[in-house]
Parts: C-alpha cells; sequence; structure tokens
C-alpha cells in the first residue's frame, strides 16, 4: 500500500531490522512488575526497521501537518494567527517551567506575580474589575461565566431566571454552554443586516431572563451598534450580558465589553493573544467579571498586599474550583509576554491591521462571490458560494480544492443563517502579499466553477489522499493498520 506513491512503514519491514538500541533488562525477570493481566501474551506486530527508516517516516508524517508556522490559516471565528517565538522562549525558562503547583507561595512569588499582573492586564483591556486564570479554554470560559450568573441569580432568591437568549449568528459553543450551565438556551433573530433584531430581543427578554450571550463584532464580522440599547434591555429586564470574547482581536485597544455594558466576559487567549491553538493542547479562557459578580468567582485568585503575591481562597459564595490548580500557566506566560511586547499602542494597532486585511480581502474577493453583507466588516467577513452551487460546485468542493494551492481552507458552513457559508479571518500577522495569495487562489476556484467545474468537484488533487467518501469515514472508520496486497492509490 502507497500514498502518492509513497510506501507506508508496513511495508519497508524486514525480520531482523531494528530502530532501537536498548540495555539489557537488569531485574530478574521473575520478579514481574506488571499483574498477569496486563501484560501482553504475544509480542506488539509492529515493523521491523531501521532508524533511518523510522526517522524519516515519522519526519514524513510531520510534513503533512498544517499549522501557523508552515502555511496561511484563514479560519473565520478562530484567530489562527502567528505565535511568536519569544512566547515560547520566555515559557522554557526555568524559574516558570520547572515550578510545581505544591510549591510554598513563598518559592514562587514571580510566577503569582506574574498571574496577578496578567489579571490586571486583562481587566484593563476588557475592562472588568476581576479576573480568573482557571478557565481551560473559550467553551470552558463561556460555562464558568454562566454558572456565576447562576450563581449571583441563585443568591438574590431569583431562581425563575431559566433562560438564556443567544443569537442565530453565535458561536456553537453558547448554545451549549447554556444548555450545560442548566439553562434553555433561546434564540434571537437577526435583521437582513446580520445584526441581532432589537424588536424580537425585546419580545424574548422577561423575568426568566438570566442573560444575554453576545459576540460583539458578531459571529458574521459586524459590529452590533446597538449595544448600549440591548444592554439597556437585559438589564431593565434584570438579566446579565455575556461577551464571548472569541472576536476580541477586532476590538483589542479600540473599546472594551465592559464600556458595552457587559457583565461577564471570556477571553481566547490562544485566539486573541497569540498562544498555541488547536490540536487538542491547553488553551486558556480567562473570565473577568463586574464587581456584582466577583463574591462568586472560582478559588483561588491571586492576589497582592505590601508587595507579597498569594492566592486568595476567601471566597465563600465561590462556584468552585473550575480546573485543576490555578489553570494553563505556561500559556499565561505566553500571553503575558505578548501583552508586554505589544505595549497599549501594540495592540491597538492589532485590531486596526486585523480589520484592514479583513476588509481588503472582502472586497477584493466581492466581485467572484456572493458577500450577504455590504458594509464595513472588522476581523473576519463572510461569502456564500450561492453562485457556484448553481454551477454544481459546492463550498465543500471549493475548500477542498484549496487544498491543491497549499492553504487550510477557510470555515464553511458556517454561521448557519448563510447559505454555502466561507467564513474568512486573515489575522493582523499576514502580509499584503499572502492576502493576494490567497485571494488569487480564490479567484482561480471562482473561475473553474465556471469553466472547468469537474476539476474543483473532483479536488484535492494534490494531496496525500484524494477525495474521500466522507460518509464511510465518519461511520466506518479505519483505525488501525491491516495488512492487505499493495494497492496504488
Amino acid at each position: 500500500m502507497t500514498t502518492n506513491g509513497q510506501p507506508l512503514i508496513f511495508e519497508y519491514s524486514r525480520e531482523g531490522r531494528r530502530g532501537h538500541s536498548l540495555p539489557e533488562l537488569d531485574i530478574d525477570k521473575k520478579d514481574d512488575l506488571l499483574p498477569a493481566a496486563l501484560r501482553r501474551k504475544k509480542k506488539a506486530d509492529l515493523p521491523q526497521v531501521s532508524e533511518l527508516q523510522l526517522v524519516r517516516h515519522y519526519t514524513a508524517l510531520s510534513r503533512r501537518n498544517h499549522g501557523v508556522d508552515s502555511g496561511f490559516y484563514p479560519l473565520g471565528s478562530c484567530t489562527m494567527k502567528y505565535n511568536p517565538k519569544v512566547n515560547e522562549d520566555v515559557a522554557r525558562l526555568p524559574g516558570f517551567a520547572h515550578l510545581h503547583p505544591y510549591q510554598p507561595e513563598g518559592q514562587i512569588q514571580g510566577a503569582l506575580e506574574l498571574m496577578y499582573k496578567l489579571q490586571r492586564s486583562l481587566e484593563a483591556v476588557t475592562g472588568m474589575d476581576q479576573v480568573t486564570l482557571q478557565p481551560a479554554a473559550g467553551a470552558h470560559g463561556e460555562w464558568t461565566g454562566l454558572m456565576l450568573i447562576r450563581a449571583f441569580h441563585e443568591a438574590n432568591g431569583d431562581t425563575g431566571r431559566t433562560k438564556v437568549i443567544v443569537p442565530d449568528s453565535a458561536h456553537g459553543t453558547n448554545p451549549a454552554s447554556a444548555v450545560v450551565a442548566g439553562f434553555e438556551a433561546v434564540t434571537v433573530r437577526s435583521t437582513e443586516e446580520g445584526l441581532v433584531d432589537l424588536d424580537h430581543l425585546r419580545e424574548l427578554t422577561g423575568d426568566d431572563t438570566a442573560a444575554l450571550m453576545l459576540t460583539n463584532p458578531n459571529t458574521l464580522g459586524l459590529f452590533e451598534r446597538q449595544i448600549t440599547e440591548m444592554a439597556d434591555i437585559i438589564h431593565g429586564a434584570g438579566g446579565k450580558l455575556y461577551y464571548d470574547g472569541a472576536n476580541s482581536n477586532a476590538i483589542l485597544g479600540m473599546t472594551r465589553p465592559g464600556d458595552m455594558g457587559f457583565d461577564v466576559v471570556h477571553l481566547n487567549l490562544h485566539k486573541t493573544f497569540t498562544t498555541p491553538h488547536g490540536g487538542g493542547g491547553p488553551g486558556s479562557g480567562p473570565v473577568g467579571v463586574k464587581q456584582d459578580l466577583v463574591p462568586y468567582l472560582p478559588a483561588p485568585v491571586v492576589q497582592e498586599k505590601e508587595g507579597t503575591f498569594f492566592f486568595n481562597w476567601d471566597f465563600p459564595a465561590s462556584i468552585g474550583r473550575v480546573k485543576p490548580y490555578y489553570g494553563n500557566f505556561g500559556i499565561n506566560v505566553r500571553a503575558y509576554t505578548y501583552i508586554r511586547t505589544m505595549g497599549p499602542e501594540g495592540l491597538r494597532q492589532v485590531s486596526r491591521q486585523a480589520v484592514l486585511n479583513a476588509n481588503y480581502m472582502l472586497r477584493r474577493l466581492e466581485p467572484y462571490f456572493d458577500a450577504p453583507y455590504k458594509q464595513h466588516c472588522k476581523h473576519e467577513f463572510v461569502l456564500s458560494g450561492s453562485r457556484q452551487k448553481k454551477l454544481g460546485v459546492r463550498t465543500l468542493d471549493m475548500a477542498k480544492r484549496l487544498l491543491d494551492f497549499g492553504y487550510h481552507p477557510p470555515t464553511i458552513y458556517f454561521p448557519i443563517n448563510v447559505e454555502e457559508c466561507l467564513m474568512i479571518e486573515p489575522t493582523e500577522t499576514e502580509s499584503k502579499e499572502t492576502l493576494d495569495e490567497f485571494c488569487d487562489a480564490m479567484i482561480q476556484i471562482a473561475k473553474e466553477a465556471e469553466d472547468t467545474p469537474e476539476v474543483v468537484q473532483e479536488a484535492p488533487h494534490h494531496t496525500v489522499l484524494g477525495r474521500l467518501d466522507e460518509t464511510t469515514a465518519a461511520r466506518k472508520p479505519v483505525l488501525r493498520y491491516e495488512k492487505q496486497e499493495a494497492v496504488t492509490t
């Protein structure tokens, strides 16, 4: 079996080849360290290859991965931007990397000071009064924030607030987080402009409203201009405003959720603040709150008194710890490094450049795709492939064709209220040359959809694997290697 002409590692296997050298076992083999039930009855059927073959195998696999260091990654709503290597250098300093969470506070003053200053920095960026660093990701932060809102209402005897209002363009995690936190998710529709329908919001808001979950700019990349009016509607009914910080890259240093009227906010450090993102690795979703929600924060919170930093556990009404220890510390180090490297003006420039890049791409691509929203976007924008669908080319086909150009496809079919949606976010870290090259590829694909649609419909053509049977791949995945006759695909 081969993939694009390259044999798999099992096909190189020959009896007697070895890719490792281990010392002889120096314990009595009769004194088995593992119970018999946990020991193999026969040796694992692993390929017998040389060290060089093994190294080449894993090196080849690594080259098949796509990431921000290897190519443009325009995922809308995910802010997949460059992770500066200075962040990694600082996170690897022994004073940070070699700490243990059970060390006494007196031995970790530097780490505590960093956490304290990161909290202060995030408070300044969001306009919140206090921040917890515990949540491990954005969705985790959403759930934490909603639990804080729930605790607030319950402490005030307001137990009838069972509903969380979520726009139809919201991130999919918003309604899911609301349900997991014990609420009913209620959808508020968007106007033709792509903004929250205020009349519908008024209809939905009442004594049973716990909160409105909102992203601003929203998931269509549009700024909710009537945000203060929305805040008045929700607060007037006794509810709270929750800010999904996934799109903070568009407003960083320019405006703050706290100034818009939000009571709770989470930030994705692995999006806005250039820490590693994806692959199931550690993220960080700190949550900030206004003063009336501070008593319910997860304990502990790092505080300072007379130059000494300490964990404050004195939160009797706390919702409890939401993450073992104190959050993903290494991610927090990276984010703090980024904030100090950029400074206030640098953070403002992030938003300016991200918005400029997105609008530049939107205007270049608008003649070739349907653009459902004509106004200026913020950090991201949506296109519709409905024009190409009429020619027999789906958005999915165009996404697969982009693989042939070496690009990770943008987000597709989301938000769901845009037909054949393509959602593109360039971020601020990409050059004009990269943006133009990507736009050129998109334009070529649009022309192919008109002239040679089969080229797009059968894509990708140049990847390790070609067009897959997605239904079979999802329902009957092959999860392990099975020896079979050599076949070239």
